[in-house]
């Protein structure tokens, strides 16, 4: 018998061909925040975990010019970028209710 209820599991899953991907550290409120926000739009993403020491990030310095966590890189849209609360509005604004969608 399964200790996991149904409401422990992750709303999507993770893609490992999701346009999103999300470079986060383990524990990192910050980083849940983002995790939050993601699954509450019901988007898929990917999680790269990142080194723990700040010094060390040198791919998402590459990718968004800091070493700063979280950070996104988004495909759809061509979009890098760090900063929690700056992911938060970005996904809100680009995924969200009343987001304006292209086709």
């Amino acid at each position: 018998m399964s200790s996991m209820s149904a409401t422990s599991a992750p709303p999507n899953p993770e893609s490992q061909d999701a346009a999103i991907t999300l470079y986060r550290l383990q524990a990192c409120p910050y980083c849940e925040r983002v995790v939050r926000v993601l699954n509450d739009l019901g988007l898929d993403y990917h999680s790269r975990f990142v080194e723990p020491m700040h010094s060390e990030r040198d791919v998402v310095k590459r990718l968004v010019g800091a070493r700063t966590v979280p950070a996104i890189v988004d495909e759809n849209t061509g979009v890098a970028m760090a900063e929690s609360a700056n992911v938060v509005r970005y996904l809100e604004t680009t995924y969200g209710e009343g987001a304006e969608v292209s086709e």
